[in-house]
């Protein structure tokens, strides 16, 4: 036997339902049994708990893999940096404007590479294993 209730939902609160119930073939009064029984349910604070553990692991993976890429990154940036200073001397007054001119053309032709590499969905970072070994300064690897 089932007893009537009536309860009152904000407008926006109802409308969520009423969607529900009609994307799930469902009554109104099905949807809100279901949620209140999970409300109630003595393992449901457990689910919870579970659900937002997976959720949290899963934040932690996507932030160790951002550090790792944002590690890589700077360290690729600063070893170009630190081999193109040392390598590259200084040029004459007179050869700068040329020298200006064919770093433009390259720059054009290293966006223009990077472009095609990115609509291929290739990722430098990618090509780096996830479990490669980081040496610390001062160690003898």
């Amino acid at each position: 036997m089932r007893d009537r209730m009536n309860v009152y939902f904000p407008p926006e609160l109802l409308k969520q339902i009423s969607d529900l119930a009609d994307r799930k073939n469902l009554s109104r009064s099905a949807i809100v049994e279901a949620a209140v029984a999970s409300f109630l349910s003595p393992d449901g604070a457990d689910r919870r708990e579970a659900a937002f553990a997976r959720r949290l692991d899963r934040l932690s993976r996507q932030m160790q893999r951002l550090e790792r890429d944002v590690g890589l990154t700077a360290e690729t940036l600063a070893l170009f940096i630190r081999f193109w200073l040392t390598i590259t001397p200084p040029l004459p007054n007179d050869a700068q404007t040329a020298a200006q001119i064919k770093g433009r053309e390259r720059f054009d032709g290293f966006v223009e590479a990077l472009g095609r590499r990115l609509q291929k969905g290739q990722n430098f970072l990618r090509e780096i294993p996830d479990d490669f070994v980081r040496i610390e300064p001062g160690s003898d690897a």
